[in-house]
């Protein structure tokens, strides 16, 4: 089966042409084609993403990162003509003129490859950022008459953190997955806990009641005059601190760390922060010790619940997911305490290509759904900013 995959939920445009086999038990994936813009650069000056700038860098890269992909895949063959249905493609993407002159440009040269479906992620991210996509996806379905799957872009997270290299980059599998998994997802719209005890049907065992991670490691980056995004900042800065003998280590509180609950909160981490630099002139070294402290704090917090998860679960298997499960600390401390912890659970935690976002994983989430028949109309397939796993 080939899957086209597109995925537009934040600041990274990607389409992906992945090639799947198998069933839920054991699946075999390649790489046919793949391709991926990043827009943090353009972001940075806004101190975060903005969403009406992505929106139209979504736009304006679509169709180049399509021609990349299926180029990549060699699966584009040169054919002359003008797509019957340009009406409706030029009416499809109305609020985005110029992603549909480049799409009909591109669909009049080209002839219709060997796909079998159209993965694209619906949910959650950026409502903006998502339309462009899933427009895209509708647009080239109805040229091409190829099926639709919606996907929810932390199934793909979750799902993408299973894989195991086969033989090179390109080819991979989920095989001998011991249910039920337990997700942590974590990045900077998310934190939460979420059992998987049978394929794709998801209970959710916690979350965060204020801010997510992902948001609390920016938010405290900027506190501490770092640049976007503060994730790799903070992380660089903490492991310079943990490098040396005499680093003074601030104390900071592990909210909710004995609350009873598998829930999360970082808003009161984050205060604690600001006022421990508030009026001060920090040095370096106090910026990399506070770095320390917090993602220390963090990690302990994250570990906790996650832990405590795992019992009331009885999961065999754990994934993280998400782009804070990039940190280093994070993927450290996890692999050495699950490991003297919880020894009858696998760990799974993603490679690095899969921690931000991504399209493969996006057609990674679309075969599974296709094995189920998860096809969506045109009409039902609808962008949803707050879309829940559960």
């Amino acid at each position: 089966m080939r899957i086209l995959a597109i995925e537009t939920s934040c600041d990274e445009t990607a389409v992906t042409l992945l090639e799947a086999e198998g069933n839920q038990t054991s699946a075999q994936f390649r790489i046919l084609g793949n391709a991926l813009l990043s827009q943090i650069d353009i972001h940075r000056e806004f101190g975060g993403v903005y969403p009406a700038v992505a929106k139209r860098e979504h736009a304006k890269n679509l169709v180049p990162m399509l021609f990349a992909a299926l180029g990549e895949a060699e699966v584009l063959v040169e054919e002359k003509g003008t797509p019957s249905s340009a009406g409706a493609l030029t009416e499809l993407l109305a609020r985005e003129p110029g992603l549909s002159n480049a799409l009909i440009d591109f669909l009049s040269t080209y002839r219709i490859p060997s796909i079998d479906a159209i993965a694209v992620t619906h949910g959650p991210g950026l409502e903006p950022a998502l339309w462009v996509g899933v427009n895209f996806a509708k647009a080239l379905s109805l040229a091409w008459n190829i099926p639709l799957i919606g996907v929810n872009h932390m199934e793909g997270h979750l799902l993408s953190a299973l894989t195991s290299t086969v033989e090179d980059a390109s080819q991979f599998e989920i095989s001998d997955v011991a249910l039920p998994v337990l997700g942590l997802l974590i990045s900077g719209g998310h934190t939460e806990l979420v059992c998987m005890r049978e394929w794709l049907s998801y209970e959710l065992v916690g979350q965060t009641r204020d801010d997510a991670v992902g948001e609390a490691f920016d938010k405290v980056a900027r506190m501490l005059g770092l640049p976007y995004p503060g994730g790799p900042e903070i992380s660089k800065l903490a492991e310079q601190a943990r490098a040396r003998d005499n680093t003074v280590i601030p104390s900071l509180p592990r909210p909710m760390l004995k609350d009873g609950t598998c829930d999360f909160s970082f808003s009161g981490l984050k205060t604690a922060v600001l006022y421990l630099v508030k009026d001060r002139a920090l040095t370096d070294t106090e910026k990399e010790e506070i770095a320390h402290a917090f993602e220390d704090a963090v990690s302990e917090v994250l570990f906790a619940k996650t832990s405590k998860a795992l019992y009331e679960t009885r999961a065999k298997t754990l994934v993280l997911g998400g782009g804070v499960s990039a940190n280093m600390h994070i993927r450290r401390l996890f692999t050495e305490r699950i490991a003297l912890e919880h020894p009858e659970v696998s760990l799974r935690i993603p490679a690095a290509r899969f921690t931000t976002d991504n399209a493969i994983m996006i057609g990674i989430s679309g075969f599974y759904r296709a094995l189920n028949k998860d096809f969506l109309s045109a009409e039902d397939m609808k962008a949803s900013g707050n879309l829940s796993l559960t």
